[in-house]
């Protein structure tokens, strides 16, 4: 079979984007986030991500973002940008943007207010994906867009040139093969198939998933890449011993959100100071405890 891009394989870390309260990206501290990925050799970065909170930022400040991490990660890992929006014309000048100050490929949701269809979805994919003329990856994420990338439309998407690679919520472990090998019979080999949702995404790599989209990796590459290559070699038993370990976070991005979890998880750490931008709050203190508890598990694999 094919081998899918390389940039669509394994673990894609996605870290926050700090900002003030007014939405103006903080590059320093972005920086750190980005060089401490790219000092774990992670796969790739997914910047601008839902994690990164690129519905909340202007134009201008998604692009200093990516000229920021673009700048520090210097080609060491490749970055791969999200640009998302409402209008499909906006979409594409996001695309442009990313291209010209050195993203290496993009990651478009179908952000939404009026519910779209498969046509509408499928039309404003392969006008962002020409726009650019970089990777593209379809960005299945029902619970943030409201609409949900069927089987036949990811096949459908999978033939156009430019786009390599889905991001699907990962199944449930029982149905994942199942799943996982349905859609693979519907598109090309050299067609990447990954999944984001934490709690789930070793999982749907253990039954054949190319990567490994975690909001986690974004701030602790380290025991997520662990729990990755267990997942890529086809331990089972090591997978399920990682997971153990990450279980109380991801009971935690349950229940609370991971967004809002990483946020608080970042300043317990040490690695950055942010707030999430509002009307999103920070977590109480009696959450963040309950976060410092989760991190103090994995805390020594985090080197």
């Amino acid at each position: 079979m094919p081998t899918p891009p390389a940039m669509f394989r394994g673990l894609s870390a996605f870290p926050i984007t700090p900002a003030d309260a007014r939405g103006r990206v903080d590059t320093d501290a972005l920086a750190t986030l980005v060089e401490r990925l790219a000092a774990a050799a992670v796969d790739s970065i997914g910047l601008l991500g839902s994690t990164g909170t690129y519905a909340y930022l202007t134009r201008a400040e998604r692009r200093r973002a990516v000229e920021a991490a673009v700048g520090c990660l210097g080609g060491q890992v490749p970055l791969i940008v999200g640009v998302g929006a409402l209008r499909t014309d906006d979409a594409q000048d996001l695309a442009r943007d990313a291209k010209a100050v050195g993203a290496d490929g993009l990651l478009l949701a179908p952000v939404s207010y009026t519910p779209l269809t498969d046509d509408e979805v499928f039309e404003h994919s392969v006008a962002v994906a020409r726009a650019a003329d970089l990777p593209l990856c379809i960005y299945n994420n029902p619970g943030t867009t409201h609409f949900t990338f069927s089987d036949a439309l990811v096949a459908r998407l999978a033939e156009v040139p430019g786009i390599g690679a889905v991001k699907n919520p990962a199944p449930q472990p029982a149905e994942a093969r199942a799943r996982h090998e349905a859609l693979r019979a519907r598109v090309p080999g050299t067609f990447a198939i990954g999944y984001s949702g934490d709690w789930n995404a070793s999982d749907a790599v253990l039954a054949g998933g190319d990567a490994w989209y975690s909001v986690v990796g974004g701030l602790l590459p380290m025991p997520t890449l662990k729990l990755l290559r267990a997942a890529q070699a086809g331990d089972a038993d090591e997978v399920a011993r990682w997971n153990a370990r990450f279980q109380p976070l991801w009971d935690l991005f349950k229940e609370l959100s991971s967004l809002r979890v990483m946020y608080a998880a970042a300043d317990i750490l040490g690695i950055c100071r942010a707030a999430p931008p509002r009307p999103i709050l920070p977590l109480p203190p009696a959450a963040r405890q309950r976060v410092a508890a989760a991190l103090e598990i994995l805390r020594t694999d985090n080197r």
